[in-house]
């Protein structure tokens, strides 16, 4: 695996392997690795014959400077792990790297969409996200981008940020491939932020995935949105210690709330805070 730290450095070695026919497909984090980040990884191989990963720590995308140092970094720990599962570059650029002369300019805006449930508890954390996506691509200009499904509002904003720029043929076209959510033995969905929970806290946080289960099992005994809606809310009531921030049904096209008599796959939406820790999750409901 190459380390690289400068967007020269890694724009040469992509445009080699492209020169010569071949696919690269990009993995971005913000390190913590885990084996949720691994799957990613493992799918971009199948479809490439470069794997680039980037560990970047937007600070554009963060809405509190408090969240921001505390999230968790260890690039030591991280670029070996990511080296075992066979990335073949490995982006790691400073802050100044990816904003030089310290222009933190949001060049990417996501809309009214942007701005419910994640956005509206965090407010221009996709406006941040997408700015920085949005460069990272013009960057590595991979042929293939590889995103986990557990931050679906994000993925669908980074797909129709695509819709509006593949035309403009300022880059290639790029591909998003949707990666599964991986979950532990017990159902949570990984992410890096579970390493600030305690024992006990990793137990309250599987309120999220029973809450989506019940809503699941509600709609397959025949009950509408309503119905399922109300049997994951009763799991927070019954927690009480996972305070929810919000729960949506919503349909996967458009990220807008479905209706009573909704026919078809809706995904349930769900965020709440266990202890200090924000989680999401998500899952699709046929009605």
């Amino acid at each position: 695996m190459k380390v690289v730290r400068t967007v020269a450095d890694v724009a040469l070695l992509v445009s080699r392997t492209k020169i010569s026919g071949k696919k690269v497909a990009f993995v971005p984090t913000m390190g913590a690795i885990h084996e949720g980040h691994l799957s990613l990884i493992a799918i971009a191989k199948q479809h490439s014959d470069l794997v680039v990963a980037s560990i970047f720590v937007n600070p554009l995308q963060f809405t509190s400077t408090a969240d921001f140092e505390l999230y968790p970094r260890n690039e030591d720990l991280d670029a070996k792990a990511l080296n075992k599962a066979g990335v073949d570059v490995l982006f790691l650029p400073t802050v100044d790297e990816i904003y030089p002369d310290a222009n933190y300019a949001i060049t990417q805006k996501a809309g009214e969409v942007g701005q419910a449930y994640e956005g509206d508890s965090r407010p221009g954390h996709f406006d941040g996200m997408l700015t920085v996506v949005s460069k990272l691509f013009d960057i590595v200009q991979p042929d293939f981008a590889v995103f986990g499904a557990k931050d679906a509002q994000q993925l669908y904003l980074i797909r129709q940020m695509l819709l509006a720029q593949n035309p403009l043929g300022t880059r290639d076209p790029i591909e998003i491939i949707e990666a599964p959510t991986v979950r532990d033995a017990k159902g949570l969905a990984l992410s890096s932020r579970n390493k600030r929970l305690s024992k006990s806290q990793l137990e309250l946080a599987l309120t999220l995935p029973n809450a989506l289960n019940e809503a699941s099992l509600a709609a397959t005994r025949g009950g509408g949105p309503s119905g399922a809606y109300f049997s994951a809310s009763s799991v927070f009531t019954a927690s009480g210690e996972a305070k929810l921030d919000y729960l949506a049904l919503v349909n996967p096209a458009t990220f807008q709330a479905i209706e009573e008599g909704f026919t078809g796959q809706a995904l349930m939406i769900v965020a709440a805070t266990v202890g200090d820790v924000r989680l999401i999750d998500n899952r699709l409901i046929t009605f």
